[in-house]
């Protein structure tokens, strides 16, 4: 008999074990998976690509402070001309590398149209190297000045590249030297924004990088923040961000939203013309001929976000994998693809208007828009 109830008293103990509740502070699969990919998506692709381009406006900076001391000394500065577009190219495609994350600091800042609008405003342009007083408050306050006073039209990559070029080549060594002042201005106001970027997303820069965003007073015009934590820590105490699934919507919907600007204005605008509700002077980099460079690099940008900066990153293709691996390989085909078609246009600046290379680019990013908004997030919303 003693034997008996032992036994039954195990019988009742297994049944208890394995009707016990999951825990419900037991994260997912998903949220395991997810959680997994978010440290290298911060660390590898985004504060990485941002410290790329804030060393870049560095070097930019120090080479545009040697080319007004050349003109200002009537010496030859025509490698340094050459130096700087090298620096400018390197430095935008960071920027354009970095276009699938411009939600956060970027837009919440408004570092994005800062650094990035365009067309230039030339007449405004033409009035302010003309206005002394102006003038003088740049050449003393330098980006400052440039930073807080000028509006987006006169200031970022696109002032800076209207001096660095012309149709292409470095620009001829012929600056005047409220053009110079002026050019420096351009460039220290870029690479302190390049700088608040790489601070907002990692908490902390170099001493080097610190130094362009510190005033003579010693304020420092760091926002204070760790954006990159939202993502590591999400669903914790502090990040905005309830579940690593949010986290993971956020980084597909920036791959979304540039998608959608590539095929829809910076592809299709030029390509419809103004006859057809575009507008053929609607080009991202016309002077110094980079626009279908910039478009490939967004692509790339969706591509790291997607897939990590490097091989073996984990990311939010692993998951989509996991669950639907043709949907993953649908997603890396069409961005190879994207990449591609984009590559086979040639004199963009000068023929996108109703060309067919064109059309096929726009067609394919579109796709891989929808594929993104629809699919991907479909995954993971389940």
């Amino acid at each position: 008999m003693f034997i008996a109830l032992i036994g039954m008293a195990f019988i009742a103990c297994d049944k208890e074990e394995k009707n016990v509740p999951s825990d419900p502070q037991q994260p997912s699969e998903k949220e395991v998976a997810l959680a997994g990919a978010m440290k290298p998506y911060v660390e590898n692709t985004v504060i990485a690509t941002y410290s790329n381009m804030a060393t870049e406006g560095l070097k930019l900076l120090e080479q545009c402070e040697s080319i007004l001391k050349a003109v200002n000394e009537d010496n030859d500065y025509t490698d340094l001309m050459k130096q700087a577009g090298i620096t400018w190219r390197q430095m935008r495609k960071y920027w354009e590398q970095s276009e699938a994350f411009l939600f956060g600091p970027a837009a919440a800042h408004n570092i994005d149209p800062h650094i990035d609008s365009w067309p230039l405003d030339y007449n405004a342009m033409n009035s302010l190297l003309s206005n002394q007083a102006q003038m003088s408050q740049i050449e003393e306050e330098g980006g400052a000045y440039v930073g807080d006073k000028l509006g987006y039209a006169l200031k970022g990559f696109h002032a800076a590249e209207y001096f660095l070029f012309e149709e292409g080549q470095p620009h001829k060594t012929n600056l005047t030297h409220a053009q110079a002042v002026y050019l420096l201005g351009i460039v220290e106001d870029l690479a302190q924004q390049a700088v608040l970027l790489e601070d907002s997303w990692a908490g902390e820069v170099s001493s080097e990088k610190e130094a362009v965003v510190t005033d003579d007073e010693g304020e420092s015009m760091s926002y204070n923040e760790n954006y990159g934590e939202y993502f590591i820590n999400a669903g914790k105490a502090g990040s905005i961000y309830k579940t690593y699934q949010d986290a993971a919507e956020e980084i597909i919907a920036g791959c979304v939203d540039i998608a959608d600007e590539v095929a829809d204005l910076k592809l299709g605008n030029p390509y419809r013309g103004s006859d057809n509700g575009g507008d053929s002077e609607y080009l991202e980099s016309p002077y110094s001929r980079t626009s279908t460079t910039d478009f490939i690099d967004n692509i790339i940008s969706i591509q790291n976000a997607y897939l990590g900066a490097n091989t073996y990153d984990n990311s939010i293709s692993d998951y989509v994998k996991s669950v639907d691996s043709e949907l993953d390989q649908k997603v890396i085909k069409t961005i190879e693809e994207s990449i591609d078609l984009i590559g086979k246009i040639s004199d963009f600046e000068n023929t996108a208007q109703g060309n067919s290379a064109v059309k096929a680019a726009i067609d394919k990013v579109s796709e891989l828009e929808e594929i993104l908004d629809d699919e991907v997030m479909a995954i993971l919303a389940k």
